[in-house]
């Protein structure tokens, strides 16, 4: 019999073994399809249709006269699907009389995470073949220390996933080499990695590769078709990633964590033209806000307005000053004003507003609690998104785009005055919700579907939030 450390290590030797391999059905198909056969699975996991199941039916299992009949049909297939997204392919413009192997390379589209979107869409559909996926249910939290049996699963699956480098076959303690897997898991689950095996960590470790697979190929579809034909510089916030990028000339120049919308106060997904930028913003509160968040503060304190630093206004523009006790009794009722934060410290919207018209009342902002920013769950706003790095895309716009660059020095030291700044040209800024994809680390990142927009009848990825939140992940 082996002991635990040698069986660890044959484990991982055949772990690198298996890892090399096509899944079953795809080693089947001639290697000179095999390119072919990477593309149509993504398309097909992205959006199936009867067409692609049976051309990946023909490339994998198909004898070797069908394939070849088929094979125009096949490739002109995948480059119609990205042809009527506005993709364009080094197919398009190859010599018609380029080799099989050539078109199919020429097929891949030209953007940097192709490959390992395919890379792991190969390992997740290999996985879907050739391992059980059974729910894995501890009956509780799971903390480092623990014993039960269901570490030996937990511990299993991450070194099918790839987030821990060995498996110990026989471990039913929850040691601190299965904790550090557990927290790379969670960080790349946008969760908080604590090690702490809550219900949010179970409901990603039980995604099924087929799971995993649909919804990565999904959200690479989309953000490639979205991406395609987009001018530069621009702003993109990543709605569930909670993450913003400032990109210009193919880089990435700024990026940022971001707060955006509650699950009932969402952040759409929209495009505007950033037009202005305000420093030391007022704050003028919706009526929504009014009615649900600042006027129950008052009829409990009547010198909220006051500590707020908020002024009150009639609807002729008056300035209103009550007594504490006549606020509360205001705040009873239909409250007929318009209520004013002044700039400062504790202003709602911080430092710096970016402005574009929209008919949703949605902008980009600081915010006084950056406290906040080190939360792993960030839909906390009322639809509008906070920016933790808020001075340094104020910098950016400041060289580049504001008009009055004397007026904007002069006021960097002044926290009370509110300016508006014209920009010299209109910034593109895009809120899109892209729940998975993979990083500069070739890492598979996924994301809480916060605000249940996955079908569950194709996907059956829901987020498992509580509500409350609760602090276990």
């Amino acid at each position: 019999m082996l002991n635990k450390s040698k069986r660890s290590v044959v484990v991982s030797i055949i772990s690198l073994w298996l890892m090399c391999l096509l899944p079953s059905s795809l080693a089947q198909a001639s290697e000179q399809y095999n390119n072919l056969t990477q593309h149509l699975l993504l398309q097909y996991l992205a959006e199936p249709t009867a067409e692609r199941e049976k051309f990946l039916a023909i490339l994998q299992t198909g004898s070797a006269a069908q394939q070849l009949e088929y094979i125009d049909n096949i490739q002109q297939s995948v480059a119609d699907f990205w042809h009527k997204k506005q993709v364009l392919l080094p197919f398009d413009a190859l010599d018609s009389h380029a080799s099989v192997i050539d078109k199919n390379i020429a097929l891949e589209p030209a953007v940097d995470d192709y490959l390992g979107v395919i890379n792991y869409l190969r390992k997740l559909m290999w996985l879907a073949e050739t391992q059980e996926w059974q729910a894995i249910e501890p009956g509780g939290l799971l903390r480092p220390g623990d014993g039960h049996p269901s570490i030996k699963q937990i511990s299993q699956r991450l070194w099918l996933l790839g987030d821990a480098n060995e498996y110990l076959v026989d471990e039913v303690v929850y040691l601190p080499t299965l904790a550090k897997s557990v927290q790379r898991f969670q960080s790349r689950h946008g969760l908080k990695a604590d090690a702490v095996i809550g219900p949010r960590t179970l409901f990603w470790l039980n995604q099924t590769p087929q799971q995993r697979a649909t919804i990565l190929a999904k959200s690479f579809v989309e953000k490639t078709t979205y991406l395609s034909q987009l001018p530069q510089p621009y702003l993109l916030v990543n709605i569930p990633a909670f993450q913003m990028a400032l990109v210009d000339k193919d880089q990435v120049v700024l990026s940022s964590k971001v707060i955006v919308g509650k699950p009932y106060r969402q952040t759409p997904q929209m495009t505007g033209q950033i037009s202005n930028i305000i420093i030391n913003p007022t704050w003028t509160v919706p009526r929504q806000l009014l009615t649900q968040d600042i006027l129950p503060h008052v009829r409990q304190n009547g010198h909220y307005f006051t500590e707020k630093h908020f002024d009150v206004f009639d609807y002729e523009g008056n300035r209103v000053d009550f007594t504490p006790q006549q606020w509360q009794q205001e705040a009873r009722g239909r409250f007929p004003y318009r209520v004013v934060q002044r700039p400062g410290g504790d202003n709602a919207l911080g430092r710096y507003k970016f402005h574009f018209n929209n008919d949703q009342n949605i902008y980009l902002h600081d915010t006084p609690s950056k406290s906040l920013f080190a939360q792993s769950d960030r839909d906390l706003s009322s639809g509008c998104v906070r920016i933790e790095k808020i001075q340094l895309l104020a910098d950016w716009f400041a060289n580049r785009l504001v008009i009055d660059k004397r007026t904007w020095k002069r006021l960097q030291p002044n926290y009370t005055q509110t300016q508006w700044f014209a920009l010299s040209s209109t910034l593109p800024v895009h809120m899109v919700y892209w729940p998975a994809w993979v990083d500069e680390q070739h890492l598979a990142q996924y994301r809480d579907d916060i605000y249940q927009l996955i079908p569950p009848q194709s996907l059956n990825l829901l987020s498992q939030k509580e509500q409350p939140k609760g602090v276990v992940q």
